[in-house]
């Protein structure tokens, strides 16, 4: 099992929480609770003890391609991951007592998340996204965690700064299931960022 790649987006994950309340139905029912402000207060405190990293969802926002709408992007990253932790981690804002429940909220927020991006017109941010949860679908059922965090790295700064042809190298080694797509990966995320 996954756990969340680093520490979290708190201002998109409370906007999250609030469409999700406001939208109703199901899903607004399995929001968890906001923590009550001491622990809230402990939770902030150990974030900033943690090392420094980024969520997919910051990662994603602060790229040349989604820098205008950075906080719609943290948003709808923050839903889709969101979304993958239901399915192969420990969700952060949803709580879900069942297995099966579980992979239906899992896709609703894939869904939500991927529904405002095409509202934004971002077709090639749509194919990444799908891929990413694609590709970090096939690295879980094949026992890597690891992978799977760094196809979501890459994933999210191929968002921000759009793919390169390293990038898509990577997609194609996880696909075939090679023993260096995780090094490629990585080395995607790392190249992506460093592109103008």
């Amino acid at each position: 099992m996954s756990v969340a790649l680093e520490r979290t987006n708190s201002g998109a994950l409370a906007r999250l929480r609030a469409l999700l309340r406001c939208e109703g139905g199901l899903m607004a029912t399995l929001v968890a609770p906001e923590p009550d402000p001491l622990t809230a207060a402990k939770l902030v405190e150990a974030e900033q003890h943690a090392p420094p990293s980024e969520s997919p969802a910051s990662i994603a926002a602060s790229g040349p391609r989604t820098l205008a709408r950075r906080e719609e992007y943290e948003l709808l990253v923050e839903a889709i991951y969101e979304g993958y932790l239901l399915h192969y981690g420990a969700p952060r804002i949803v709580h879900v007592p069942e297995d099966d429940l579980k992979l239906l909220a899992g896709d609703r927020l894939y869904a939500i998340g991927l529904a405002r991006l095409v509202a934004l017109g971002d077709t090639p941010a749509v194919a990444e996204l799908a891929d990413t949860i694609t590709l970090s679908a096939l690295a879980q059922g094949a026992g890597s965690a690891e992978l799977a965090q760094a196809v979501w790295r890459a994933g999210a700064r191929a968002v921000g700064w759009g793919p390169s042809p390293d990038h898509i190298r990577a997609k194609e080694l996880v696909l075939a299931g090679a023993p260096e797509a995780i090094e490629a990966m990585r080395t995607s995320a790392m190249t992506l960022l460093a592109s103008p």
